[in-house]
């Protein structure tokens, strides 16, 4: 049996290997691509990252900007 699909192979073959797009810490991943130009950087992991902190990860969900607060924004307790 034939085939015409390819086989890809994953993004991250260092080790240790990067966090997967799924878990909490995949921000971390290595950076294999960076366009401040255009707002945007690729980790190892598949997520793309932009410059205002959302996120799209491999399989098309979109994590929204996350960026913290400005020290003007921070609420106190009075």
């Amino acid at each position: 049996m034939t085939t015409t699909e390819r086989k890809i192979p994953p993004m991250c073959q260092h080790q240790p290997p990067c966090p997967p797009a799924e878990s909490a810490d995949r921000e971390s991943a290595r950076l294999v691509a960076h366009h401040p130009e255009q707002g945007w950087s690729l980790l190892c992991n598949g997520v793309l990252i932009f410059e205002d902190t959302g996120e799209l990860l491999p399989d098309g969900r979109i994590i929204d900007p996350h960026r913290p607060l400005g020290a003007d924004q921070v609420m106190t307790a009075a």
